[in-house]
């Protein structure tokens, strides 16, 4: 059975750009709009990695996702990318950089597709 790949981004252009990459290499995905739905689908259908965009229903969605994630012994063993543009943008100041994040790797927007491909196969 291929790998599933839970992809969560508010970008519905980025989402299926994301999943036809990673469908044509073969893995499952999953896709989520907002940080609520990429828990319930995180619990539901218990991915093999996460992608995870920081800014969706609000500046910081992603962050307080990947706490709910650390702070579940049940989910926490799940590999999570962060994903974001928000080092460029008006935003990056309120990124926390005070504490822990619990993720595992990192990609800035735009994503070259090779980049992905090359991320993703670290973790599954």
């Amino acid at each position: 059975m291929a790998p599933t790949i839970l992809v969560v981004d508010d970008d519905p252009d980025f989402v299926e750009i994301t999943r036809t990459i990673l469908l044509d290499e073969g893995y499952e995905v999953i896709t989520a709009a907002s940080g609520d739905e990429a828990l319930r689908k995180v619990r539901s259908d218990k991915p093999d990695l996460i992608l995870l965009d920081i800014m969706m229903d609000t500046i910081l969605d992603g962050v307080n996702v990947s706490q709910e994630l650390r702070d579940d012994p049940q989910l926490r063993q799940i590999p999570l990318v962060m994903i974001s543009s928000i080092t460029s943008t008006e935003h990056a100041e309120m990124f926390p950089t005070d504490e822990y994040l619990h993720v595992d790797g990192w990609l800035s927007k735009p994503i070259q597709p090779q980049d992905l491909l090359k991320v993703v196969s670290r973790f599954v």
